[in-house]
């Protein structure tokens, strides 16, 4: 057993030597500064359990907005007039690319996206949970922090119900994640989800996805703590979807 765990230890390590990024630094990356699951996502309790395996029978329609509608209220007095249209652009960009239909919440809305800009960090809760739930995005000038256009789309894509692409099961096959670089207080974040709790849609694993990690995420010294398997990719963009990430949205929602 030993044997076996020193030889698994240093495949790791030789394949984190071939395929590890440059060292490099990402001071914008607010969506780690949130304090919540992962980083930027609220869970329910019912999520929580169904990810540590102390659950089953979690039926993902339950977290679907239903008739593809996602309903929201931008808190002005949190915002400038450009931060609510770019945040509006954000969405706009979602609602291009899908059947998904953002409307404006009315006095009469009892389940709705808050988006309010009073905490640190950017973060959401996951899926539809059939009542008023915050989104959250700390006001920053255009293409910082919070209001990079990607991150935008990255929390509202959480709302409609997508955890993190690092998170897929199938991540060890196409990233070797950096154990020993990560705080011990932050390794949570890297636990990877049972197949039965989320779903790919039968889209192979996207290094491009705007909802995965970037290389250095939660690094103790700015060193990668997730590197590729493949030689050349960049993780952690945070300039639009992809088109794996349009794909499963569609499919998630049934646009197809």
């Amino acid at each position: 057993m030993m044997n076996k765990f020193i030889f698994s230890t240093i495949c790791a390590l030789c394949a984190y030597r071939i395929f590890a990024l440059p060292v490099t630094t990402i001071p914008d990356d607010a969506e780690q500064q949130g304090g919540k699951f992962e980083g930027d996502m609220v869970l329910s309790e019912q999520q929580r359990l169904a990810i540590a395996g102390f659950r089953n029978g979690l039926t993902a329609d339950e977290y679907r907005w239903p008739n593809n509608t996602v309903y929201y209220r931008i808190i002005p007095d949190n915002f400038t007039t450009e931060q609510v249209d770019y945040i509006r652009r954000g969405l706009d960009t979602i609602a291009n690319v899908s059947c998904i239909r953002f409307l404006e919440a009315d006095e009469n809305s009892t389940a709705y996206i808050r988006v309010v800009g009073d905490n640190v960090g950017c973060f959401s809760e996951v899926g539809y949970i059939g009542s008023v739930q915050d989104l959250n995005l700390a006001p920053n000038k255009l293409e910082s922090g919070c209001f990079r256009l990607g991150t935008i789309m990255h929390e509202f894509l959480h709302a409609l119900g997508f955890y993190h692409m690092q998170s897929a099961t199938e991540r060890d096959d196409y990233v070797t994640i950096v154990w020993e670089k990560i705080e011990q207080r932050f390794q949570h974040n890297f636990e990877k989800y049972n197949a039965s709790f989320i779903s790919g849609f039968d889209v192979e694993y996207d290094y491009g996805s705007v909802l995965h990690y970037p290389a250095v995420a939660f690094s103790i010294d700015g060193n990668v703590t997730i590197a590729p398997k493949m030689a050349n990719v960049t993780i952690g963009q945070r300039e639009k979807m992809s088109a794996s990430d349009i794909i499963k949205l569609n499919r998630m929602y049934k646009c197809e």
